[in-house]
């Protein structure tokens, strides 16, 4: 019974606007004081701060930097300039554009919000000029900054890796085939709406464009064969990877490019300072509600209910989707995982579900949950910067949704989607 009041508060003090991290600590605290009584209050400042101090969730700023000087730096703009020789011939080119350049800066920033920030405020206004509506621009812009959850290095996949105590290098390895083919997907659904609503056609397809973006952008194309090569060479493990990440950009973007000053550089560690805030004092908090929950062993009781209701576990699957599905309407994608994983974890477990699997599962429903309102934190990014009506963009970007909805039963029910290559390198 009291876990069901500490729920139901926590959705009412969300719902009032209250910051989900400060709401996870009062629920939390509020819990422990009414069963335990004050004695075990007495600790909190130790699990605030044990909770955080995970060395793997060392990589969560450091890759929040690099996104950010990358912001800052020019980065975001040449990979545009390259991926727009490429596919800038299709009809509908710019929206194109704006799928692949998500998909190369994926690679680097790990962060959907930071996606939609760099290369919305560059690709929405030109779509605009060019003659998409503001919502279509919105609604491509935000649904293919998703893919930054699926596609390595996820700072999603870090946090889920550390709350499910698995690997985080598999997590990054099974998102791979994921991420390109949710890319492409995106792509064809773009491709239709550019046939149906006529979208212009950017640039002839000419090699020697292609090559001299490609001279200039090859700095910045370095970055995922750095980052990733590193991490899944074994050469480096995730967090270190995370340190590389930042040493390339401010080795790229100050010395080879030399379009980050102080002034961008001051810019770019108050943005990744605030970001990783925000996180941080999510886990913090989280350690607290955690503490709880296995006092009072709810993901026990709970796992006991559902195998007791089915152990099929494509039922399972289903249902644990449902719950991930409703819980993107009103969660962060960080507090999902934060207050969620440790709950239904032990669930899939039970039914033989990977946890590697378990994991690509969760963070595309994340993805999708970024795209609908009311919370929908990518959506709001992308909504401000076309300064377009939010439900007028939810129109268009359903379509989108409904493709990321496929993905996601792609992956739940063909489990060799994401673990071909996990199975491959590392089992």
């Amino acid at each position: 019974m009291t876990t069901l009041v500490m729920l139901a508060a926590l959705l009412v003090l969300v719902l009032a606007n209250i910051p989900i991290a400060v709401a996870l600590g009062i629920v939390a605290m509020g819990g422990l004081w009414a069963v335990y009584g004050f004695d075990d209050l007495v600790m909190s400042a130790v699990t605030l701060y044990e909770g955080a101090r995970n060395f793997p969730l060392l990589a969560i700023p450091l890759f929040t930097l690099a996104g950010a000087i990358m912001n800052t730096s020019g980065i975001s703009r040449r990979l545009i300039a390259f991926t727009s020789a490429l596919v800038g011939f299709v009809r509908g080119g710019l929206a194109m554009v704006n799928i692949a350049a998500s998909m190369f800066f994926a690679e680097i920033s790990g962060s959907a919000v930071a996606d939609v920030a760099a290369l919305g405020s560059i690709l929405i206004p030109a779509m605009k000029k060019r003659g998409y509506s503001k919502e279509f621009a919105a609604a491509v812009t935000s649904s293919s900054a998703s893919l930054a959850i699926i596609i390595p290095p996820s700072i999603p996949m870090i946090l889920y890796a550390v709350m499910a105590d698995t690997s985080v290098v598999q997590l990054f390895v099974a998102g791979i085939v994921p991420g390109v083919l949710g890319g492409f997907m995106l792509m064809a659904l773009a491709w239709w709406f550019a046939l149906r609503l006529n979208f212009p056609v950017e640039e002839v397809f000419r090699l020697r464009r292609v090559w001299a973006t490609l001279k200039d952008a090859a700095w910045a194309l370095t970055l995922p064969f750095i980052i990733l090569g590193g991490i899944f060479g074994g050469f480096v493990t995730a967090t270190e990877g995370a340190g590389l990440a930042v040493a390339a950009a401010l080795l790229i973007g100050g010395l080879i490019y030399r379009d980050l000053g102080l002034r961008e550089l001051y810019a770019a560690l108050k943005d990744g300072a605030i970001q990783t805030a925000v996180v941080m004092l999510l886990v913090a908090t989280s350690a607290l509600l955690g503490q709880y929950l296995t006092q009072a062993q709810v993901p026990q009781a709970l796992t006991q209910a559902i195998i007791g209701l089915t152990q099929d576990r494509y039922a399972v699957l289903a249902l644990l989707n449902l719950l991930f599905f409703v819980l993107g309407f009103f969660l962060h994608g960080a507090a999902a995982i934060i207050l969620i994983v440790p709950i239904v974890l032990p669930i899939a477990r039970a039914v033989g579900i990977d946890p590697v699997h378990f994991g690509l599962i969760v963070t595309l429903n994340l993805a999708i949950g970024q795209q609908t309102p009311p919370v929908a934190s990518v959506l709001m990014t992308a909504c401000s910067i076309a300064r377009a009506d939010v439900w007028s963009v939810t129109r268009i970007n359903v379509w989108f949704i409904l493709v990321l909805i496929l993905l996601l039963l792609l992956v739940t029910y063909v489990p060799a989607v994401p673990m071909t290559l996990v199975e491959i390198f590392y089992r």
